[in-house]
């Protein structure tokens, strides 16, 4: 794995953090899993010797407050298996969850209620809302199970349909909503019970392409106006890259790589991811700061750059700003920092970026 695949554990803003976890299923998971512990079976030497089935092999990962962290795997890879840890739908065979610092696999019926009910909010594919309720209900149905009045909590649920864009509709039920608005009753529900961490499991799987876009873009909106730490299920590695802060790369039960959608772009650990990102298009990805040449190494190979000469861009500029400007010009594009120079994109090194090729 690559550096950007490894991390401590011990982040100052942690909020989640998984520590060697694994979930073995199977009569005889204990004992597949002190074999693991004493002699290193693999996940098929498990099945074979144990009849069990590894589900997450050794997944250790935080998330920072306020970070939207993706974990993205085809079917059957562990990542919704991983995700209903977090709120301990299932328990561990081995290793730890923490939320803001507590076990939580220590935790007694009443506080696992707690942790379910106020610091964690969950929004699924399938919504299961209420049908016999109306929108204005399913979305105070956890200010409901809290005990806050009537008005208090149709107060809070109103301000949350509104902030998803569903006015109007209070008083709807869900057979009368398309499915796109079903998933944003969904997540205003989430938003109204007001959860320090959302958990979101393929929640824009199953809406067509326009309406997962939208969707999308109202997540993005909310989750930077309300700072939420969040942590989002997908098979689709654009989404991923669309709406994660860093992506965790899943496969057969384990994490094989964890970065920002840059470097799982730029530097996959191994084939396997690098097939996975072999068809994203680098260009609204990739910044200068990755494809620049550092400029005392550019002087030294070419002599002093006439500055003055150049069209300027920043460290975090993409690589399609650079081709705007690259159109305008022969000369080299100076990328600056705080005001100084600090490197040189070439055209040859702006086209080997666009390849995906960052090195010469």
């Amino acid at each position: 794995m690559t550096g950007s695949s490894t991390q401590s554990s011990n982040r100052a803003d942690a909020v989640i953090e998984c520590r060697n976890l694994w979930k073995i299923f199977g009569a005889r998971a204990n004992e597949a899993m002190q074999a693991v512990q004493d002699h290193g079976l693999s996940k098929n030497e498990i099945r074979d010797d144990y009849q069990c089935v590894v589900g997450v092999q050794d997944a250790t990962f935080t998330v920072g407050e306020g970070e939207v962290f993706c974990i993205m795997g085809l079917s059957g890879s562990g990542k919704s298996t991983l995700i209903r840890h977090i709120n301990r739908l299932i328990d561990p065979t081995f290793g730890e969850v923490l939320i803001e610092g507590q076990d939580i696999n220590r935790l007694g019926a009443v506080d696992l209620r707690a942790l379910r009910s106020t610091k964690i909010g969950m929004v699924f594919q399938n919504m299961a809302l209420m049908p016999h309720r109306t929108v204005r209900d399913n979305v105070a149905f956890a200010l409901e199970v809290r005990g806050v009045d009537r008005d208090d909590r149709y107060r809070t649920a109103d301000e949350a349909i509104r902030t998803v864009d569903l006015d109007g509709w209070e008083e709807s039920y869900p057979d009368e909503l398309s499915g796109g608005m079903q998933q944003r009753v969904g997540l205003a529900r989430a938003i109204a019970a007001d959860p320090h961490i959302l958990l979101m499991d393929e929640p824009f799987s199953a809406l067509d392409p326009l309406i997962r876009r939208q969707l999308q873009d109202q997540f993005l909106h909310l989750s930077a106006e309300m700072h939420k730490t969040t942590l989002f299920i997908t098979h689709d590695l654009d989404e991923a890259i669309r709406i994660g802060d860093r992506i965790a790369i899943m496969k057969d039960g384990a994490l094989v790589q964890i970065g920002t959608p840059e470097e799982i772009v730029t530097e996959p650990s191994d084939d396997y991811v690098a097939d996975f990102v072999a068809g994203i298009s680098k260009l609204q990805l990739v910044t200068a700061q990755k494809v620049m040449q550092p400029l005392a190494s550019f002087e030294q190979q070419n002599g002093p750059l006439d500055m003055a000469s150049c069209l300027t861009a920043n460290l975090d500029d993409n690589l399609d700003a650079l081709v705007d400007l690259s159109i305008e010009t022969d000369h080299p594009i100076l990328v600056k920092h705080d005001g100084q120079a600090v490197g040189v994109v070439t055209k040859r090194k702006l086209l080997r970026g666009i390849q995906g090729k960052m090195e010469d």
